[in-house]
């Protein structure tokens, strides 16, 4: 089955089956590496992508829910801006450790503050409150979030 969506801005047909993982495909097929398999069941957000406009574990998406869709990995959204200063926070507050679940978190970021740019701790928790992380206690991540929003960042 040919399947056409936009990866990272460009647009891509696909051929393959329609109950193909988004996270299979996405890794093995486009090398969006930055796109983790953790948990395969949803849960830990580290192969979160962005699929048109909203938070998605790719782990939980078959191929043929994207026909027509656009996805934004790791790999597409560190050429913006907003970017940048997610990159910059993570790293200046030590938000990053062994990073496997860094690209997910800066995912979730992203989305929360393109709907919310100036989110509350609480709010900020709520929107990675998908995401794992095992090395970091989360405080500094809630920080690096909560700084990219003072400084201006709008994904």
């Amino acid at each position: 089955m040919s399947i056409p969506f936009t990866l990272n801005g460009t647009p891509i047909t696909w051929d393959g089956s329609a109950t193909d993982r988004l996270l299979d495909v996405l890794r093995a097929e486009f090398t969006c590496t930055g796109v983790k398999c953790g948990c395969n069941e949803g849960e830990c957000g580290a192969c979160s992508v962005i699929l048109d406009g909203q938070l998605v574990n790719s782990c939980m998406v078959a191929m043929g829910r994207v026909w027509d869709s656009e996805i934004t990995t790791i790999e597409g959204f560190r050429e913006t801006e907003a970017f940048q200063i997610l990159d910059r926070t993570f790293a200046e507050t030590g938000a990053v450790q062994c990073g496997f679940c860094t690209p997910g978190m800066i995912i979730a970021a992203a989305c929360l503050l393109q709907r919310n740019p100036s989110p509350t701790a609480a709010e900020i928790r709520e929107a990675l409150s998908g995401n794992l992380c095992r090395c970091t206690g989360y405080n500094a991540i809630i920080s690096a979030v909560d700084r990219a929003a003072k400084e201006g960042c709008r994904p």
